[in-house]
């Protein structure tokens, strides 16, 4: 039997380095896959169809944000139940998230079929992109309940203490997906070419794939977390859990939502600037993907540790994994800035076409490179502060920073600097985001908050343990 793994002893530095490894680097090979999708789209099929992947890639980052906070509350109640030494609970979330986050990733499938126009003509796609964005998001979103959850159990599992796992399928679906793109792009013998449809597609066959190899290896270890036998009857809706899930995961799912809600407003300002910029933006944006890799890796390996130390009552390791998060984080993220500065015209000249457009694309790197080293200490605590159950400051701390600065400067200085404006509000923004944060985590009371009520904590406990059965214990 595959066990879950203890993030509660030992070294803590080692720990999250050896824990963050494979997180870091599976969110490096999907911004690779990213990006070598958008080498063949912007390449070979031009300037417009990539703007209109930059347009839709936006539209498809705020749907996913809706249900991405279910994971995310799931992940922190599987990892302070395993701290705390009690896999039967855990089972227990698993069950009922997975029944939830199934039905609300179908519901924003066929939502998104059904809204695919009026969402592309809403941001103000320009006309010469608009017929490549609408094809290309049609097929994502016939993806995306194999995307959300490939996101849903990889998280859970690194909520159990293995990122190992999840790393191992997501070199698989990115091997797969850059070897259909130019096969489903450009076509080849009896397959058709498809033009940026193919692009979409190759994602939408990989998820599915690796979704089905994922969850055949898991039941085939006998992992601790797979429901089989009695356990199925935990694949419901169970209200205590639901009801965690939706106080505690809405306002994670919000803070996707309003840093999703943002980026969108953020490329409906720069639109009107034409498709050089917004290529040049989308360029970069590609770029920054890299970038921000270590922070959102340190703030994913960062919760689930704290939240296993939390259910282990370790709040000595508790505040040591933020200290040492936040060194991690300033060195990683201030790197990978400066490289950002220092070497982005070759990787530029991959997806843009021109001299002009590369240019535009590194003055938009110069000025924005900074916030993703303010966007790093912000991800680690608020990594740590949402660990207890804590979830609406870092969303009111987000919505102050992206709404109540960033678009009202950008919006308000434009006519005077133009696109400047724009570029000079993640820095700033950023810079506000991690003060605020910094602030929170010294003086604010997120150490007595909980993911359960205490009444839905007695009700949970005062259940039958659920019995293994044979296949659980046998050795994978």
């Amino acid at each position: 039997m595959k066990s879950t793994t203890s993030l509660t002893e030992g070294s803590i530095s080692r720990t999250l380095l050896v824990f963050t490894l494979p997180i870091l680097m599976g969110n490096v090979l999907q911004s690779l896959n990213a990006s070598v999708n958008a080498v063949w789209v912007g390449r070979f099929l031009g300037k417009a169809a990539l703007t209109a992947t930059s347009n839709a890639n936006a539209i498809l980052f705020l749907l996913m944000g809706g249900a991405f906070g279910v994971s995310l509350a799931a992940t922190v109640l599987v990892a302070q139940y395993t701290g705390a030494k009690q896999p039967d609970q855990a089972r227990r979330v698993v069950g009922a998230s997975a029944a939830f986050f199934t039905v609300v990733a179908i519901s924003f499938s066929v939502l998104g079929l059904l809204l695919t126009n009026s969402l592309l003509v809403s941001i103000h796609t320009p006309s010469d992109a608009l017929p490549f964005a609408r094809d290309y998001l049609r097929v994502i979103f016939v993806a995306l309940p194999f995307i959300y959850l490939n996101t849903y159990v990889m998280a859970v599992l690194r909520g159990a203490g293995d990122s190992k796992t999840p790393f191992k399928f997501l070199v698989l679906a990115v091997c797969l997906d850059i070897a259909l793109n130019p096969l489903l792009i450009f076509g080849w013998g009896p397959i058709p070419r498809l033009g940026i449809t193919g692009a979409a597609s190759a994602t939408l066959i990989a998820n599915v794939i690796s979704l089905i190899a994922l969850i055949t290896v898991l039941y085939r270890r006998h992992d601790p977390l797979c429901l089989k036998g009695p356990d199925l009857s935990l694949l419901r809706f169970d209200g205590p859990i639901i009801s965690a899930l939706l106080r505690k995961g809405l306002p994670m799912g919000l803070q996707m939502v309003v840093i999703a809600a943002n980026a969108v407003m953020i490329i409906t300002l720069v639109n009107p600037f034409g498709s050089d910029t917004t290529a040049a933006y989308g360029a970069s944006w590609q770029l920054w993907n890299y970038v921000q890799m270590p922070a959102l890796a340190l703030g994913a390996a960062v919760s689930a540790m704290a939240a296993q130390n939390v259910g282990a009552k370790r709040w000595d390791r508790v505040k040591r994994i933020a200290h040492v998060g936040i060194l991690f984080s300033l060195v990683a993220t201030g790197t990978a800035a400066l490289a950002l500065i220092l070497f982005d015209e070759v990787a530029l000249r991959w997806f843009l076409p021109s001299d002009e457009l590369v240019n535009i694309a590194r003055h938009i790197n110069v000025i924005g490179a900074p916030s993703f080293v303010f966007f790093g200490l912000a991800m680690v605590l608020f990594g740590v502060i949402r660990s207890t159950g804590a979830v609406m400051p870092p969303l009111v701390i987000l919505i102050v920073s992206l709404w109540g600065f960033r678009l009202p400067f950008a919006t308000l200085l434009m006519p005077r600097f133009g696109a400047d404006a724009i570029w000079w509000s993640f820095p700033l923004a950023g810079a506000l985001s991690a003060l605020l944060a910094i602030m929170y985590y010294h003086f604010g009371h997120w150490r007595q908050a909980h993911m359960l009520t205490e009444t839905h904590a007695a009700d949970l406990n005062q259940r039958p343990v659920t019995v293994a059965t044979s296949a659980d214990s046998k050795p994978s």
